[in-house]
């Protein structure tokens, strides 16, 4: 391999398809703060030993920290984290810009795209396409493949609902939609309930949806943190959960991972292709995987 080769990141479609175990992935994201920073770097330095397949970078609310997602993609290559995967989303891009940084990202070796919409920008109530730009992660994954091929795109799926979808149908719809305009793998917005990605794996199975589907998942560390996340993207939150929880004292964040643990290892036995876990730049979350595995590995021909 020349060292340019060396500079190249492996496709994740190329990884889901040659895989020999489930894959795990971390999503990390541009803090706003030194103390934030700190603790980003804390957690890329402790998780390297868990050994991921990818991990992904994230574009900020909004666009509001975009200009950090590059810089902090060659910061984890540095920390021997690859392939790494960075965001990017139509907010507040023409289409020119857009062309310009997937050029950049295409030189810099960078070949994984999770590829969004975005959210509105703080203070807007609904998304407002940037002039000569594009309206939604369909079109945006059209242009990317289409400006480069090798480009593997991620797209994101909402196993109960986008917040903006008027219903199931629509929602299947439209990321039959993103998978023909060239996403290679899906990944889901969090679930605390299984039987929810269930449920959406078999209608993506009856739309003739086939690319692999990778569920997201993210461990509660506190009642108020799984509140506001539910509420934000309108996940379910079952009743025995926050139960645990509330009940748990000084050990919320113990039964958060508990629960997460059980989700992974009912997950990995009905053989989905991976994990991806949304860490919040911690290093705790990923002790599910952990515990998960090793419950497995216990309990492997009993």
């Amino acid at each position: 391999m020349s060292p340019i080769d060396s500079l190249i990141d492996r496709p994740i479609s190329s990884l889901l398809a040659e895989r020999d175990h489930p894959l795990l992935s971390y999503e990390f994201f541009p803090p706003k703060s030194e103390t934030g920073m700190q603790s980003l770097q804390s957690a890329m330095e402790g998780l390297l030993d868990t050994h991921p397949d990818f991990v992904t970078i994230t574009y900020g609310a909004g666009g509001s920290t975009r200009g950090q997602t590059f810089e902090i993609a060659e910061w984890l290559r540095r920390f021997r984290y690859r392939p790494v995967m960075p965001h990017l989303t139509c907010v507040g891009h023409s289409q020119a810009e857009l062309g310009d940084i997937a050029d950049r990202i295409h030189e810099d070796g960078f070949r994984n795209i999770m590829t969004l919409r975005g959210d509105p920008p703080k203070g807007d109530s609904e998304f407002v396409p940037p002039a000569d730009g594009f309206g939604n992660a369909r079109d945006l994954a059209a242009f990317l493949k289409n400006r480069h091929p090798d480009f593997c795109l991620g797209v994101a799926a909402y196993p109960e609902g986008h917040p903006e979808s008027r219903g199931e149908a629509e929602d299947i719809d439209y990321l039959k939609q993103k998978v023909d305009a060239g996403a290679d793998f899906i990944t889901t917005q969090l679930f605390l309930n299984n039987k929810v990605f269930y449920r959406f794996r078999d209608r993506c199975d009856a739309a003739g949806i086939d690319i692999p589907i990778l569920p997201g998942l993210m461990p509660a560390l506190s009642v108020a943190q799984i509140q506001r996340i539910c509420g934000m993207c309108q996940a379910e939150l079952p009743a025995a959960l926050l139960e645990k929880l509330e009940n748990a004292g000084d050990n919320v964040q113990d039964a958060g991972i508990l629960w997460c643990m059980e989700q992974i290892v009912d997950l990995l036995q009905q053989g989905v292709p991976g994990i991806h876990l949304y860490i919040l730049n911690q290093i705790k979350p990923a002790l599910s995987y952990q515990l998960a595995c090793r419950f497995i590995e216990m309990t492997r021909g009993l």
